[in-house]
């Protein structure tokens, strides 16, 4: 097998394949006359089944949990009922159950959070009256009641000149709802109309995520919000306004769960600007916008809650997506998946992909903690532009990768390049002839403890190194071989 056979997979289950591939990140973009996301002022503002390895620098199958068990991060297009949202009975199309290695100590009784993709609900459905409408009508009757009863008392007293002005605007007014630019109500009313729903149907499976649209006329979405129509489903887009219209999918990348489609139309709506990942800091405000459980153009706020956060999410087919998530504590929930995570400057700072879930371990074995948490993640900006434009150019993208099986199964601390070039997912060696760690000295066996000057505890976390960069970057590599400590340098290679 070629190490480019070896490609690491992305999110969804049911759009992907089962390939051994190599941990990367994506490449730059190829050369294209449609530029999606050329620069300007923003808009409106001036692990894996014991025993297995990963094939390449790629996460092995990732059928079950490698480590304890972590918060499962579910993708957030919707399609199950509400109460079962987060962990459907069968896998949704891109609902998926991930598991990540433990991020140091848990921080809740029964072990460490489970993270996961968060999966699909059912589109929001009208309901009868719930007993808090009950309850809204029983004062609403009182008040009245109330009111009757003291205009009975005016007349009684033969008063009846007298009159009551509470003051505030007339009720023909229908009131100032221009907000400041800056504030979060004036982003909110400049982004929302860019924001659309889309839809899937595919046979008897089906349902809704989040996309936003970016300059050239495309719609930048999840790729498991997509997934159902990529074997030939339907595709509809719902714009804030209540107007739809079909669309067809560019391209899309598993590895990295970011999706291109081209809309029928766009009405003139404006595309929105991508900001600089970069520049994040923890404690920075940020507002996500989306099509929670359907409702369309729902927008919460919160901040940046950290930083490089390795979040790895199972998809069908046992290829996972490894993304060094913008973690954040704005309400996120299932049909959020692929919407926007904006700045206080209104420019998108990531694409919403994952939540984290309190589990039946956490909760009792009959019990699942749905909605949000407070956890959740978005992939970083710098990273979608770079696989986006790559779609856009050629319907492909391509990642970084090391050209080493790396061993999911190690449990010490680092990255071990695996020693067992028969397994499953090493199909050819664990090391590839000729490609980037053979030329830099790399064995089987070694452990990698640092990655471009950034330490290294887990084989998770180097993929994700891995994937945060671009092929022909040469990056620094320090590594023990029994009781050696050696670095070397690495010029990454490129695989899909």
């Amino acid at each position: 097998m070629t190490e480019d056979s070896r490609a690491p997979g992305g999110p969804p289950q049911d759009d992907r394949r089962t390939r051994e591939p190599e941990a990367g990140s994506a490449a730059a973009p190829q050369n294209s006359t449609d530029q999606p996301f050329a620069s300007g002022p923003p808009q409106g503002m001036a692990p894996p089944d014991p025993g297995q390895r990963s094939p390449y620098g790629a996460p092995p199958r990732s059928d079950v949990p490698v480590h304890p068990p972590r918060p499962a991060f579910t993708p957030h297009n919707y399609e199950q009922p509400y109460d079962q949202r987060h962990r459907p009975p069968a896998p949704p199309y891109g609902g998926w159950n991930t598991q990540q290695r433990p991020m140091g100590g848990g921080g809740y009784p029964g072990g460490p959070p489970n993270w996961a993709p968060v999966p699909s609900v059912e589109p929001y459905q009208r309901r009868g009256p719930s007993t808090g409408v009950f309850l809204i009508v029983a004062v609403v009757v009182a008040l009245l009641a109330g009111a009757l009863g003291a205009g009975i008392g005016v007349m009684a007293s033969g008063d009846r000149t007298g009159s009551v002005d509470l003051g505030g605007g007339s009720s023909t007014s229908t009131g100032d709802k221009n907000r400041d630019p800056g504030s979060i109500a004036g982003i909110a009313q400049r982004l929302v109309p860019s924001v659309v729903m889309i839809k899937v149907q595919n046979g008897t499976e089906g349902g809704a995520g989040t996309g936003f649209i970016v300059h050239g006329g495309y719609i930048v979405t999840n790729n498991h919000v997509v997934a159902p129509a990529v074997s030939g489903g339907n595709m509809q887009v719902v714009f804030n306004d209540g107007k739809t219209t079909t669309a067809t999918i560019v391209g899309h990348d598993p590895t990295s769960d970011i999706a291109v489609i081209k809309p029928g139309t766009l009405g003139g709506r404006k595309a929105l600007t991508l900001g600089n990942s970069d520049g994040l800091a923890v404690g920075d405000p940020v507002i996500a916008i989306g099509s929670p459980l359907g409702l369309a153009g729902t927008v919460t706020t919160g901040i940046v809650s950290a930083l490089n956060r390795p979040v790895s999410t199972s998809g069908e087919g046992g290829e996972s997506a490894f993304i060094n998530a913008v973690q954040t504590d704005a309400a996120i929930n299932p049909g959020n998946s692929g919407g926007p995570l904006v700045n206080a400057k209104g420019e998108v700072i990531g694409v919403n992909s994952a939540i984290a879930t309190l589990g039946s371990q956490t909760l009792g074995s009959d019990k699942q903690q749905s909605g949000s948490i407070g956890l959740g993640f978005a992939i970083p900006s710098n990273q979608v532009k770079k696989v986006a434009e790559q779609l856009i150019s050629g319907g492909k993208a391509t990642h970084a990768v090391i050209g080493a099986c790396i061993d999911m199964t190690y449990q010490g601390g680092g990255a071990r390049i695996a020693t067992d070039g028969g397994s499953q997912t090493c199909k050819g060696g664990t090391i590839v002839p000729g490609g980037p760690a053979q030329k830099a000295g790399l064995k089987a066996g070694d452990i990698i403890t640092s990655f471009d000057n950034k330490p290294i505890s887990g084989s998770d976390e180097l993929i994700m190194a891995i994937r945060a960069k671009s092929p022909g970057e040469r990056v620094l590599i320090a590594y023990t071989r029994g009781a050696q400590k050696l670095t070397t340098q690495l010029t990454l290679g490129s695989g899909n």
